[in-house]
């Protein structure tokens, strides 16, 4: 008995220690799978990385749409003065950026979401990738988007992908719309704080962006999607409040280091001349006076600053480093616009025009427009800037050269004689010079959408490159024209040939840079 007895207590004993053994091995400080899920880090720590890749770098955006638009210039003559500037393709990776980094990790991210139950989750991610491929269509034009990841993925005609875009845009609206005290989103969104609201307010912004883009080739949908982004609920961004920029997550400005630390851009010309020209204030919260010789910009001594030609004839980089660098406040910047209330408002005055529903006026819209792009950047003196109706932009003369050959090296004479002052009395067509103008010069730092509106609508009225290298290898550009489109990528043209084919076929031309995309009509007319 007392055998018994004893082999009971141990028993006993061993299993009052081991009661809660589990519990308290567990490593409080391990995380596991169910803290994961409740803290949402399972899937929204994915989207910081998402939201980063949406911009490019310098192969991938300075040397493209920010010298096609003629934002900056290069002072480096990169592979001996032949490259991307003189439309010369050298570099091309925009497309692997985009779908390395954005779309194969979003994809995976709205599967996780989806099978989860986090429709607020998906709709994001939906959203981060129409910000991208936004982008990325007005390079290429046709992309692969609605049926990207399937096995036999196919490229959108621009038409379709368009019509997808506004599709999955309403499909995201109504998510939002349905959640619009969704807190879920807090830890992870540098842009707006996990504020649904916000978010709805960037889609309509985003779907009258895509609607003003496509408006003198589809009209009709332009004018539906318009009027519904306008009409929406949710309202548009139009306070600088709500202006949708992303987060640089710790960076350094890409455009920071290519101008200060590598010397690898500079103002343009094209700049020059519009922001001297009308003597605008931005320049000052823009770029920094030119460290060269006072004689280099002799015909404004009051505006020391000095921009490079794109397409320029470059002899040696440090002919130009002197001219104007962007300015040093933007070593320190932490966030790049994407969306702004001076767009929105610059796309109203055009949808005005357009006659679009609730557009309101054009006029009013235009000197919204101006005034919140002042604010945005700091600037006053709004009053008198929209006042000013004599000041137009000036010619351009590239000083350093002017002993060299026959002392017009890179000079030119300005194309744009607008002014800023509103004219009701104006034709439509001067009227919209103006509202572009003013958009493409509040939307420094930001050159993707400047540059569809340039070879949509020809305005602003920008110069000629100098130096032009385009041949057969990707298209030729005659000398009173410009670049209309990046190639498809040589890895598309020789690994996924039948697609391209495919592709090329819905396309105005050849797979070429002189090829103008959907949105490009070149009618020379935009009403």
């Amino acid at each position: 008995m007392k055998k018994i007895l004893s082999l009971f207590i141990v028993a006993l004993f061993f299993s009052t220690c081991t009661d809660g053994f589990e519990e308290a091995n567990v490593n409080p400080y391990q995380i596991t799978d169910e803290s994961l899920s409740q803290d949402f880090n399972h899937i929204g720590s994915f989207y910081p990385t998402l939201m980063a890749n949406i911009f490019g770098s310098q192969v991938q955006e300075n040397l493209v749409a920010e010298s096609y638009c003629d934002f900056m210039a290069s002072p480096t003559p990169f592979v001996s003065g032949v490259n991307n500037t003189t439309y010369y393709i050298t570099w091309n990776s925009y497309w692997n950026r985009i779908y390395n980094n954005l779309m194969s990790p979003a994809s995976q991210v709205i599967d996780i979401a989806e099978e989860g139950g986090y429709d607020v989750f998906a709709a994001w991610a939906k959203l981060i990738r129409i910000l991208g491929m936004s982008r990325l269509t007005t390079y290429h034009g046709p992309v692969i988007y609605s049926t990207y990841g399937e096995e036999n993925a196919s490229y959108d005609s621009e038409q379709e992908l368009y019509n997808a875009f506004f599709s999955d845009l309403d499909d995201i609206q109504t998510v939002f719309a349905a959640n619009a005290d969704y807190e879920g989103l807090v830890k992870f969104d540098a842009s707006y704080s996990g504020n649904v609201v916000s978010w709805a307010k960037l889609v309509n912004s985003m779907r009258l962006r895509l609607a003003i883009r496509i408006s003198n080739v589809a009209p009709a949908l332009a004018r539906t999607e318009g009027e519904k982004a306008i009409a929406d609920a949710a309202g548009l961004i139009t306070s600088n409040d709500d202006n949708f920029d992303i987060s640089l997550y710790g960076s350094d400005m890409y455009l920071s280091v290519i101008c200060f630390s590598w010397n690898d851009t500079r103002m343009s010309a094209g700049m020059e001349s519009i922001l001297v020209g009308l003597k605008d204030p931005r320049i000052a919260a823009y770029f920094e006076p030119a460290t060269t010789a006072e004689s280099t910009y002799a015909d404004h001594p009051e505006f020391p600053y000095k921009g490079i030609r794109n397409g320029a004839q470059l002899t040696a980089k440090a002919d130009h480093t002197g001219y104007s660098t962007i300015s040093s406040s933007f070593k320190t910047i932490t966030e790049r616009p994407y969306l702004t209330a001076s767009e929105v408002y610059f796309n109203l005055a055009e949808a005005a025009l357009r006659g679009w529903s609730g557009a309101g006026e054009a006029g009013a819209n235009y000197e919204a427009g101006v005034r919140a792009s002042f604010i945005q950047w700091g600037v006053g003196g709004a009053d008198d800037y929209l006042a000013d109706a004599t000041s137009t932009p000036i010619d351009y003369n590239d000083a350093v050269y002017d002993g060299l050959g026959d002392g017009a090296i890179n000079d030119f004479t300005s194309r744009s004689t607008v002014t800023v002052a509103w004219d009701e009395s104006a034709s439509n067509e001067e009227k919209l010079e103006k509202i572009i103008t003013q958009k493409w010069i509040a939307a420094f730092t930001n050159p993707n959408e400047p540059w569809a509106d340039f070879r949509r609508t020809g305005y602003p009225k920008l110069a000629h490159v100098y130096k032009n290298d385009s041949n057969s290898d990707w298209g030729v550009i005659p000398a009173d024209e410009w670049i209309k489109r990046m190639p498809f990528l040589s890895a598309e043209r020789s690994e996924n040939a039948d697609a391209v084919a495919a592709a090329v076929a819905t396309m105005k031309g050849e797979d070429l840079i002189s090829t103008r995309l959907w949105f490009d009509t070149g009618s020379g007319s935009n009403f």
